[in-house]
Formats: structure tokens, C-alpha cells, sequence
């Protein structure tokens, strides 16, 4: 598939916990002309959620029509929900010159960049094991289960780091939003995922 576009579509990834949500909406707060796209999700809609501005809340059967008519770019099962890019949402932005974020699990980004191989795939990683499992007890809206599942499969999620072009180590807020600034401006070429000074996160974060 070949779209005429002068556009930009960033795509962003991190495991559970990693505060990529945080980040991305930062991030557009800084960068207005960019624009979020917003995913369609089966799971359940939370407390502090609005349809249609954070996801587009669907039934499974709704999701399913949906995968069927050609209608994602990308989707995939996470956490027993699906989760879905629509396609013309973004072909659209792009055909206008607008850049495009999208905040996507791994599985996601595999599929994106088979599809439009010019996009620009960012993940971001917490900074210890410690520090992730400290935030996803801090949000409060899940159970002990799922926070040893959500570790469990961030592990996993981290597995896949080297799959991106650019990596951002989320230790310090301010500065992980600076670095997520500098790529989506084209200047993150410090921030290449190849780069020598990940190694000894990335050893911790994987160790087993």
C-alpha cells in the first residue's frame, strides 16, 4: 500500500507501566500540530476515561465486523481485550501533512511498520524492574493478579526493545519527555536504539 503523505507517523511503545500514556499526552501538549490517534479497544472503560478522547470503547463483536470489513491497520489481543488502529483515521491525517502518534503495544508496531515501513517506532522503557512494579502498584485500579501478570508480560514486552528505532529510558519524566520531543522534531539521533549506554539498563530489565 502506498500513501502520498508528508506526514509523520510516530509510533510509541512500552510495557505496562512505563508511563508511555503519561508521556504521549505531554508530549501533544507540547507539540499541538501533531495529532493522537485514538485506538479502538474491547476492554473496559476506566473511571478517569472518555470515550472517543483517550479510546473508542467497542463491543468484541463490534471489533470483530470491524477486522473483518479491513477497517485497522494494526490490532492485536492484549490482556484478553483487542486493541486497533483505524486505517483511514490515519492515511487521512497523513495525506494532509499532519504528524501522526500512535500509542501502540509491540505486537502493534510489528504490523505498522509492515504496512507503512517508513514510520518511526519509538519504546519507551522504565529505568528497574523495581520502579515498574512501584508504578503499576501505584495506580490502584488493579488487583494482585494482575499485577503479577502485567510483570510477567512486561518482561516479555521488553524482549522486543530492539525492534525500534529509537529507545527512551523513562528514569526522570521532564528529561524522557525532552528525548521524546527531540525525536519526533527529528533530532533524536543520540537516542537510536543501538546505542552503547542502554546496554546496562537493558541487561537489568531483562535479566532473568
Amino acid at each position: 500500500m502506498t500513501i502520498p503523505a508528508s506526514g509523520h507517523l510516530y509510533v510509541i511503545a512500552a510495557p505496562s507501566g512505563a508511563g508511555k500514556t503519561s508521556l504521549v499526552k505531554a508530549l501533544l501538549q507540547q507539540e499541538p500540530s501533531a495529532r493522537f490517534s485514538i485506538s479502538y479497544t474491547t476492554r473496559r472503560q476506566r473511571p478517569n476515561e472518555v470515550h472517543g478522547r483517550d479510546y473508542h470503547f467497542v463491543s468484541h463483536t463490534e471489533f470483530e465486523a470491524m477486522v473483518a470489513a479491513g477497517a485497522f491497520l494494526e490490532h492485536a489481543r492484549v490482556f484478553d481485550n483487542y486493541y486497533g488502529t483505524a486505517r483511514a483515521q490515519v492515511e487521512q491525517l497523513l495525506s494532509q501533512g499532519t504528524n501522526v502518534i500512535l500509542e501502540i503495544d509491540w505486537q502493534g508496531a510489528q504490523q505498522i511498520r509492515k504496512v507503512l515501513p517508513a514510520c518511526r517506532s519509538v519504546f519507551i522503557l522504565p529505568p528497574s524492574r523495581s520502579e515498574l512494579e512501584r508504578r503499576l502498584r501505584g495506580r490502584g485500579t488493579d488487583d494482585e493478579a494482575v499485577i503479577q501478570r502485567r510483570l510477567r508480560d512486561a518482561a516479555s514486552d521488553m524482549s522486543h526493545w530492539a525492534e525500534f528505532d529509537y529507545v527512551v529510558v523513562n528514569a526522570d519524566f521532564a528529561q524522557a519527555l525532552a528525548e521524546l520531543h527531540s525525536i519526533v522534531l527529528g533530532q533524536g539521533e543520540a537516542l537510536r536504539a543501538g546505542r552503547p549506554g542502554l546496554q546496562p539498563v537493558i541487561s537489568e530489565l531483562l535479566a532473568t
